[in-house]
């Protein structure tokens, strides 16, 4: 497992100002699989002043994106799901962790965990993409 990132996956993480405004950082990637962190912030609560369930969800989904695409093919989801099963506070230190269920030629599956600093699961994710067979430009 590398801790150096896949160049699709920084490629990726460079041309993406949302994950970067949520502070991901990628902490391990092969092809069809990564690991990324976050902290969570202030600005990332809600009205209840927990994490807003849609910065776990994008985490996750920063998650599936960057371990289809690192295949080489434009990888594009479909249909993704989350079951959240705890809160999370600010300070909370956020890891999504991909393992890929299918890499099929035009379909892949990947479920995502979500765990905290303490190796807590957070949320479970499942994503489905579709895979358009166009290359990625750092593949060429």
């Amino acid at each position: 497992m590398s801790k150096e990132s896949h160049p699709i996956i920084q490629n990726m993480l460079s041309n993406d100002p949302f994950s970067q405004w949520m502070g991901i950082e990628v902490k391990a990637s092969e092809p069809g699989y990564c690991k990324l962190s976050m902290k969570v912030r202030e600005e990332m609560t809600n009205g209840f002043g927990v994490c807003h369930g849609g910065i776990t969800f994008s985490l996750a989904d920063s998650a599936l994106a960057f371990a289809s695409n690192s295949r080489g093919s434009v990888s594009l989801a479909l249909e993704n799901n989350i079951n959240y099963t705890k809160k999370v506070q600010v300070d909370d230190i956020l890891f999504a962790e991909t393992e890929e269920l299918q890499n099929g030629r035009t379909i892949g599956v990947y479920k995502v965990r979500v765990t905290n600093q303490h190796e807590d699961l957070i949320a479970e994710f499942r994503g489905t993409v579709y895979r358009t067979g166009q290359k990625h430009d750092s593949e060429n």
